[in-house]
């Protein structure tokens, strides 16, 4: 038998079959394969941190920075004086005081249009009372007409002068001399007999303990106090004031006492 020639019962070298690899073996390539894939992954975690690291060390290093700070500075300039403020505030009062006017006679207007008239003329201080002395307010200008005045008709007077205007309701005559409702002076009881209740409460002391009864036999209450005159009074007229309670009876003015 040659030595190139097989002994007949080894079958002839035909290479691997089919399918294997003819490198190394799978478990060598393992070993490479998985050590590789650790340090890939360990290169990128490193990479990503030193990218955040330096992403915050730029935003600390850009809050750190201080900012410039800008100052804007207003000039005004002086404003000049006005003329007005440098008159006297006296002078405008002294020119009032000193202008004057002639008092109409304002009988028998209107209350309203008296005070038009008034202020037309530069009197602007104006005031009104009941001439009947029943205290009653002018509530309603309209409604009312003047019978007297304080200043004497056609006296040059301020025009700071207060006037003053007694006057009726229109349905009503004027008295022949103007009336004042009662004071109780000298601590003694005016005769309130004739006066409206209301001018009679307010001549008394304000802490009086005051009682109105309606003087007819219809019992009433006595609402509005300057529509109702006093009948009869006690303590009687002239008694002294000592702060003992007062007591009156009334009617409506269009009516008489019993």
């Amino acid at each position: 038998m040659s030595h190139n020639e097989l002994p007949a019962d080894q079958a002839p070298f035909s290479g691997p079959p089919a399918g294997h690899s003819t490198g190394k073996p799978g478990w060598a390539r393992k070993r490479i394969a998985v050590p590789a894939a650790f340090l890939i992954f360990f290169v990128g975690v490193g990479v990503g941190s030193s990218d955040s690291k330096d992403q915050e060390q730029t935003s600390a290093g850009s809050k750190a920075r201080p900012q410039p700070t800008v100052t804007v500075t207003e000039t005004v300039g002086a404003q000049p004086a006005k003329a007005d403020d440098t008159e006297p505030a006296g002078d405008d009062k002294q020119a009032a005081a000193d202008k004057k006017a002639t008092v109409p006679d304002f009988a028998g207007m209107g209350l309203q249009s008296a005070q038009d008239k008034a202020q037309e003329l530069g009197f602007f201080s104006l005031t009104s009372h009941d001439a009947l002395g029943r205290d009653r307010m002018q509530a309603f200008d309209r409604n009312w007409k003047v019978c007297s005045q304080n200043v004497k008709a056609g006296t040059s007077a301020s025009t700071d002068t207060e006037l003053d205007f007694g006057a009726v309701k229109l349905e009503e005559g004027c008295p022949a001399r103007d009336e004042r409702p009662p004071s109780a002076q000298g601590g003694k009881m005016p005769d309130f007999t004739g006066e409206s209740v209301k001018s009679a409460r307010g001549a008394l002391d304000s802490g009086t303990s005051l009682t109105v009864e309606d003087a007819s036999p219809e019992g009433r209450w006595v609402m509005l106090e300057s529509n109702w005159q006093v009948c009869t009074q006690s303590p009687a007229a002239g008694e002294a004031l000592n702060g003992q309670p007062v007591t009156f009876t009334a009617v409506k003015f269009d009516e008489t006492c019993p």
